[in-house]
């Protein structure tokens, strides 16, 4: 029996109860929880995905399957934090003001704790005082950003703006990402890097560790 096939239609399906089941399953028969998560979870949403993207499913159905991710990873993410974290990296990560989508930004989170990194989350919806409020009572290493719609993703500017203003910027390595940023859009904006492929991303992080921990950017 094909497990990472099992939950990945069942998020094709919109199916949260069966992905649970079937994600519960898989760890007790000792598949990899970073497996579970790229070869299943990930491999279902990103094939709903494209399928919105052709016009093929409907917005309720591309819900039903984001609500099933988030069951699958609810059982997941214990498996895949790494405990006892010292000498971590810090890093701050919200879904922009206006935005109430959450599936890239929780994807990311869940490979961001298979590293020695910790994740301060401020869910969706986060206002520019937010996240300024976050950087300043957290002092973190790194801030990530996602914005999946073109009427909020300038909100990502605002708050590096802000960040400059209050003097918080330059000892911060800003990431960015979502559905309609790219990289001429960070480079305008004044971030330090795009996320494209949150696997990518995981392991640029873990690669260059010491360098952002040190707060240095990496070019």
């Amino acid at each position: 029996m094909d497990y990472y096939k099992l939950i990945s239609e069942a998020i094709i399906g919109g199916e949260a109860s069966e992905t649970m089941q079937y994600t519960k399953e898989a760890l007790g028969l000792k598949y990899p929880p970073e497996n579970i998560l790229k070869n299943g979870l990930m491999a279902g949403i990103n094939t709903i995905a494209e399928k919105f993207k052709d016009e093929a499913v409907l917005i309720p159905e591309v819900l039903m399957s984001t609500r099933a991710l988030h069951a699958g990873l609810k059982v997941l993410q214990p498996y895949l934090e790494v405990k006892g974290k010292k000498g971590a990296i810090k890093i701050v990560i919200g879904t922009v003001y206006g935005d109430l989508h959450d599936v890239g930004k929780n994807i990311i989170k869940a490979l961001l704790t298979t590293m020695n990194v910790e994740v301060i989350d401020l869910g969706i919806d986060v206002s520019v005082e937010n996240f300024i409020q976050a950087i300043e009572k957290e002092k973190p290493d790194i801030l990530m950003m996602s914005s999946l719609l073109t009427t909020t993703m300038n909100q990502m500017q605002l708050v590096i703006e802000e960040l400059k203003k209050r003097g918080l910027r330059e000892d911060l390595t800003i990431f960015i990402g979502g559905g309609p940023i790219r990289d001429i859009f960070r480079k305008k904006i004044g971030a330090d890097y795009y996320i494209e492929d949150p696997l990518e991303l995981r392991d640029y992080i873990r690669d260059n560790f010491s360098k952002f921990k040190k707060n240095k950017k990496v070019k």
